[in-house]
């Protein structure tokens, strides 16, 4: 215990200096006896394991340092970098990154640049991050000092060009000009303009520098607020511009009257047929003789037949040739109509163009000889649709938003038109003269629809009312308006008579009846599809099985009239599908319009 104790009480370094000479003890005795085996002998000397030194510290290039000493070039000549490789053990300088390529280059071989990074034919240029006022000052002053500011720079002070330039004008740019600088120059205007005032004051000191008609009076007070305006009694106005004066009181008149300055467009048409007549000297727009209704059922269609697309613009609406529909009529935002053939050869008859901007409404005569078109340019024109010719215009300065017909053959002659200054006016075609007004509404007449045995009509308006009018007679005689309504700007006639479908912009169809109460039916409502907003065209069947109407969406619904459920929906176009028609004979056949300038027809 004492032996213990005292080797407790021994400091570190001693305990150290004994183990040190034991192992120089062992290490000077000989081999030649084997070591004691007993457990005093193994405790009096422990062993002692040796383990490798660690270092956290990166292998350095010895060989390589040693060289970069000795000779700083001797990397770029002994250790070229391999322009493919992506990683380098050690920093290079800009001479050894920008030096060329060994050996020949490889025909066909990429320089490792991304084809998407590449947007310049030298490779990828990133654009500098400079202000355009900094960069024309720089700019401008370059061409006029021969110094400017090096972008490259990493501080501002380093310029580039004269620099003895630099220096004399202490580095001064065209937008920073001192102020000593500043004062020098007006003086210098100022000067200048007191040289020239001297020089028109000589010139001005004739004989007629009193009188203020003259030239030499306006020179020498060329300062006052009439400078360059010759006073006196004006002299007589020449014929042209008498001519000028009268044309200026002409268009302020019309003006004044409610028309305004409208563009005249030269009315010219275009028949892209072989011929107008045939054989027999029948026209084109003669109905074939095997056109006729094969059967009294309707049905659904269900693929896509074919597609006219010869409108630059959207199309705004379309209407099959009466009673036959062997052509087809549709009206352009592109400010032209145009007819298709739509049994034989499915191309474009006839271009008709008049309007001087986009066509609204277009709608055809009984017999098909004759069709109306309305414009956004004010103007209402009747047009004969074998030859093209425009046999009359009709306007009273506002945009006619639909146009129709008078139904009976008798009073063919009639023309309605829904006005946007809340008018319908009603024309006689064969005077020119306006014979009618009908002003009761409160916002642009969208609609006009003829019933009960076209004694009357119904009108839908923006004001989301309809009104019943009795034909000839300004009195309303039957309004309804209802605080859910919303505006109707399409309204269909059942094939039966008894029913008005109205395209209600609240994403629903709803039915009137045409007797005397002209009451809601609540029972038939369609709904489903999306038209809120867009003046989307609603009709029927011929046989009145179904009611069809296009959508916002591009689609053309199709519901069953008796249930009100939705029997199809055809995707028709990109965009907004404007108006649908059904075929008059071909009883599973459509055409649809819509805002990409297509339409499409349907079986």
């Amino acid at each position: 215990m004492d032996l213990l104790r005292s080797y407790i009480e021994r400091s570190d370094d001693e305990r150290e200096d004994d183990v040190s000479e034991s192992k120089s003890l062992q290490l000077k005795q000989k081999p030649s006896s084997t070591p004691p085996s007993s457990p005093d002998s193994s405790s009096s000397s422990p062993l002692r394991i040796s383990l490798p030194s660690k270092t956290s510290a990166p292998k350095v290039d010895d060989t390589l340092l040693a060289l970069t000493a000795a000779d700083p070039d001797a990397r770029n000549l002994h250790n070229p970098i391999d322009p493919v490789q992506h990683v380098v053990s050690f920093n290079p300088t800009y001479d050894q990154l920008w030096a060329p390529i060994y050996g020949p280059a490889h025909p066909y071989a990429k320089d490792g640049l991304a084809q998407g990074m590449r947007n310049h034919k030298l490779g990828f240029v990133e654009s500098a991050a400079i202000h355009p006022f900094l960069f024309d000052e720089q700019y401008n002053t370059f061409h006029k000092y021969g110094y400017a500011a090096d972008p490259s720079a990493p501080s501002g002070v380093n310029y580039v060009g004269d620099l003895d330039a630099l220096q004399k004008n202490d580095a001064v740019s065209v937008y920073n000009i001192p102020q000593h600088e500043q004062k020098k120059r007006r003086l210098e205007q100022k000067a200048s303009k007191n040289e020239d005032e001297e020089e028109a004051d000589v010139e001005a000191s004739g004989p007629d520098a009193e009188n203020p008609a003259s030239e030499e009076w306006l020179k020498k007070n060329r300062k006052s607020p009439w400078a360059g305006k010759k006073e006196g009694l004006q002299a007589e106005l020449t014929e042209e511009q008498k001519k000028y004066a009268e044309e200026y009181a002409e268009k302020k008149a019309e003006k004044e009257k409610g028309g305004a300055e409208r563009v005249e467009v030269a009315d010219k048409t275009t028949f892209h047929g072989k011929e107008e007549r045939d054989y027999q000297g029948r026209s084109w727009i003669a109905p074939p003789k095997d056109a006729k209704a094969t059967n009294d059922h309707c049905y659904i269609p269900k693929r896509w037949v074919h597609t006219w697309s010869g409108h630059t613009k959207g199309v705004s609406a379309i209407r099959f040739f009466p009673k036959h529909g062997h052509l087809l009529l549709s009206a352009g935002m592109d400010t032209k109509i145009k007819i298709w053939d739509v049994f034989n050869s499915g191309k474009c008859m006839r271009t008709y163009m008049g309007h001087s901007k986009a066509v609204r409404d277009i709608s055809f005569s009984n017999d098909g000889t004759k069709f109306l078109s309305a414009g956004y340019d004010k103007n209402i024109k009747l047009w004969d649709t074998e030859t093209g010719k425009v046999i009359s215009t009709f306007s009273t300065g506002k945009i006619p938003y639909v146009v129709k017909l008078n139904p009976d053959d008798e009073k063919q002659n009639i023309l309605l038109a829904g006005m946007s200054d809340k008018k319908i006016v009603q024309w006689d075609m064969n005077s020119g003269e306006i014979t009618q007004e009908y002003d009761q509404h409160l916002g642009a007449v969208n609609t006009i629809t003829f019933v009960d045995n076209n004694r009357r009509f119904v009108t839908s308006s923006d004001d989301k009312s309809l009104r019943v009018w009795e034909f000839g007679i300004p009195v309303v005689i039957k309004y309804i308006s209802e605080p859910h309504m919303h505006s109707m700007p399409s309204i269909s006639l059942h094939p039966n008579s008894n029913w008005l479908a109205a395209q209600s912009l609240d994403n629903q169809i709803l039915i009137y009846s045409t007797r005397e109460r002209f009451q809601l039916n609540k029972k038939k409502r369609f709904a489903g599809h999306i038209a809120a907003g867009y003046a989307c065209q609603v009709n029927f069947s011929p046989d009145g099985r179904f009611v069809m109407s296009g959508d916002g969406e591009g689609k053309c619904w199709f519901w069953d009239w008796k249930s009100c459920k939705v029997f199809r929906t055809l995707k028709c176009h990109e965009g907004v599908c404007i108006g649908c028609e059904w075929h008059p004979l071909e009883q599973s056949k459509v055409a649809t319009c819509g805002w990409d300038g297509m339409i499409k027809y349907w079986d």
